[in-house]
């Protein structure tokens, strides 16, 4: 009895993951754009699928950043407006910045910045825009917790997951080239250098100039236009 359990609850693991990833697809390529009503009832009878099964899948894309909800309303794909990037960067700028100088001052260990760091280099080697958004985002969640914040690392990782979503689906359908994130890998190690060198206003100062930087690299992903 059991065991037929566990083999129904991975079959119905595997039919919310397989839907999940069927729905990233359609709005990685534009079919569902940013903003959109994700209608479940539609997409279970275009799947082939229970209506139960796309609102469990949909919790998965929220959980990614792809798609939001608020209480009592219906699922939406991730959207944000020019303003919405500018002032998600200077809060990235101010947290991110302090995140550093209280890394800087803890010391701990950076194995997980390199780890991130060397991912972005490998999937940018190879082309792959989605691995290199991935380790990208975890680069900088993996900053936000190790300043031993629970706190604020808690309110970047709300922040970041759907940005880091948002940038992807635009890099994607603009056909952004990973190689374009190769001239950031050498702002990524100064990061981690300085918080080495143990000098927390220089790390908190180089985060918050870094993130000046990439605030215009996103605007410019947002403010193109999808062929």
């Amino acid at each position: 009895m059991s065991s037929a359990k566990n083999k129904e609850g991975k079959t119905a693991l595997l039919v919310k993951q397989n839907l999940a990833a069927r729905l990233k697809g359609e709005i990685l390529q534009g079919n569902l754009a940013p903003g959109q009503r994700i209608v479940e009832g539609y997409w279970a009878r275009q799947f082939g699928s229970a209506q139960t099964s796309v609102r469990e899948a949909l919790n998965i894309l929220i959980g990614e950043g792809f798609v939001t909800k608020a209480s009592g309303r219906s699922a939406r794909v991730t959207s944000y407006s020019e303003s919405d990037i500018a002032q998600i960067y200077e809060l990235r700028a101010a947290l991110e910045g302090y995140a550093a100088r209280l890394a800087t001052q803890l010391q701990p260990d950076l194995k997980h910045l390199e780890a991130a760091m060397q991912e972005m280099s490998e999937a940018a080697q190879r082309g792959e825009v989605q691995r290199v958004v991935e380790a990208d985002l975890s680069f900088h969640l993996k900053l936000c917790e190790l300043c031993g914040n629970r706190l604020l690392y808690a309110q970047m990782q709300t922040l970041l997951v759907p940005l880091f979503a948002f940038v992807s689906m635009r890099a994607f359908q603009n056909h952004q080239k990973a190689q374009a994130w190769e001239s950031d890998l050498e702002r990524h190690r100064r990061i981690i250098e300085l918080i080495q060198e143990g000098d927390p206003l220089a790390a908190e100062f180089t985060v918050r100039s870094t993130l000046q930087y990439f605030a215009t690299r996103a605007y410019a992903i947002w403010q193109k236009k999808s062929n």
